[in-house]
């Protein structure tokens, strides 16, 4: 029987943390406890600073919680394109940094005897057609000094016809749940707070930073850091300056041993695969994109392709899914958002646990007032060059679409006969439209499918039983609580 959820929050311990009561002080008020959120804080915490972490939830439990667990420069594709776009000194800049995080997060799993899993391996990005651009990526990527080559498409170790392939050497998979723990653990030892299920919906810079929580009790501090997957509310524009993407991931037991290094395709649709450690010599992790806004079919075509790679029927233990946002120039934005005293970073284009660590160091030395020398590649407040304006307006259009579009995908029948284990868009005797969803106990349970960020249309994700904003990325409980932003406001009911 296949557990939705989150192979690594099913297989972690993480602690736990109090909600905030009270109104608190700090030197920083970092707002998330993902890769980001946690590892600024330590850097932070280390550095002098007090500092306060709130998270909206559970540490862990969102984007971060829900990765492949690669940690690695390898990072499909890109350093072509960077190249040809930024030139070679912003390509060069991302390409060290990236490495260096690789590095780095050894450094601090062994810092701090984290026990996740962590495995030195190679890491390949391959094309099924010799008409590719990852020759030239291969000399490239060399060439700003990663440890990559062009090799035999045998390598890889997959059952597939790759028809070439670029190797990475000594990068790193681990267990991210097991990974973030071991870095909250880290920063409360060292003096840090962490408070839960304190969702920030307000950030006062008028005088100090206040985080205002949903709760009520807010923080007072002199510097904030925004680590949400996506800065909260209209933030710096970041919602209209980049994408929402979703993947979706299964945990399987092959017939055979599991290939030994991780891999991700070039080819549409992409498939990146990795060892489960958890899962014994035959456990496999497999990751696509979701590109036609159904997961459930993005499921089945995952555990189709195990099938037919290794053919045997193929039923995974777990599957899951995580919102990623990606930039038109393909560079993450870190630092101070335009117009703000806030610290912000997103758009890590699903390569967070590297580009996450970077971001953490940048955060923390704009805080302390130290220089970094990746952090001209990640500049917050740049507009991009040509390619990207061009993006920008392309996907703007498609919000507007998304706005004009209105309900799609109604139900047939009323509420009432709705079967348990369904939702859907419903309209209502009076012509309204009406969010429902039947949960297994039998309760009804209804919202006004539209989003609290900026009043796009909702989608209903029956793979995954939430309502989703395909405009901004925002995505709700089945009763409507949020689970990840930039809204910080629930759905409202139906009158």
């Amino acid at each position: 029987m296949t557990t939705q959820g989150s192979v690594w929050l099913a297989t972690a311990t993480l602690p736990q943390y109090d909600g905030i009561r009270a109104d608190k002080h700090a030197d920083v008020v970092v707002v998330g406890g993902g890769v980001i959120g946690l590892t600024t804080a330590l850097y932070l915490q280390e550095g002098g600073a007090d500092v306060i972490l709130l998270e909206a939830g559970r540490i862990g439990a969102r984007t971060s919680g829900n990765t492949t667990g690669k940690v690695t420069s390898q990072h499909s594709a890109i350093y072509a394109n960077l190249l040809d776009r930024h030139g070679a000194s912003k390509a060069g800049l991302y390409a060290t940094a990236n490495q260096a995080a690789v590095d780095e997060v050894a450094a601090l799993v062994d810092r701090f005897g984290i026990e996740c899993e962590l495995t030195r391996t190679p890491a390949f990005v391959y094309s099924t057609t010799s008409e590719s651009p990852l020759r030239r990526e291969a000399d490239v990527a060399a060439a700003l000094g990663l440890p990559a080559r062009f090799v035999d498409p045998e390598e890889v170790g997959l059952p597939l016809k790759a028809a070439e392939a670029v190797r990475f050497d000594e990068q790193i998979q681990l267990h991210p749940a097991q990974y973030l723990a071991g870095l909250a653990a880290a920063f409360t030892q060292a003096g840090g707070r962490i408070f839960e299920n304190s969702r920030v919906t307000e950030l006062d810079t008028d005088h100090d930073v206040q985080a205002v929580t949903a709760q009520g009790p807010l923080v007072r501090a002199n510097h904030a850091v925004v680590a949400t997957l996506l800065p909260i509310g209209l933030t710096g524009g970041y919602f209209a300056r980049t994408r929402p993407s979703r993947s979706c991931g299964i945990a399987v037991h092959l017939p055979v041993e599991a290939p030994a290094g991780m891999a991700i395709s070039v080819d549409s649709p992409v498939r990146s695969t990795r060892p489960w450690p958890g899962g014994g010599p035959n456990g496999l992790i497999v990751v696509g994109s979701d590109e036609d806004g159904d997961a459930e079919s993005t499921y089945q075509g995952l555990v189709d392709w195990v099938g037919s790679a290794w053919d045997f029927a193929a039923e995974p233990e777990y599957r899951w899914s995580a919102h990623d946002y990606g930039t038109p120039d393909l560079l993450p934005f870190v630092g101070k958002a335009p117009g703000t005293p806030l610290l912000v970073a997103t758009g890590m284009s699903k390569w967070g646990l590297s580009n996450g660590t970077v971001a953490a160091g940048i955060l923390r030395d704009l805080v302390l007032d130290r220089e970094n020398p990746a952090a001209g590649a990640y500049d917050a407040g740049r507009i991009g060059d040509v390619q990207a304006v061009a993006k920008l307006v392309k996907d703007n259009l498609h919000v507007g679409k998304e706005f004009a579009a209105g309900h799609l995908g109604r139900l047939k029948g009323g509420v009432d006969h709705l079967e348990v284990g369904q939702g859907g868009l419903l309209t209502q005797d009076d012509g309204g439209t009406v969010g429902a969803y039947r949960d297994h106990d039998g309760t009804l349970h209804t919202v006004d499918p539209v989003c609290t960020h900026l009043g796009c249309p909702l989608h209903w994700n029956q793979a995954d039983t939430t309502w989703d904003c395909d405009c901004h990325g925002s995505r709700f409980t089945y009763t409507g609580e949020v689970l990840d932003g930039p809204t910080t406001k629930p759905l409202t009911s139906p009158q």
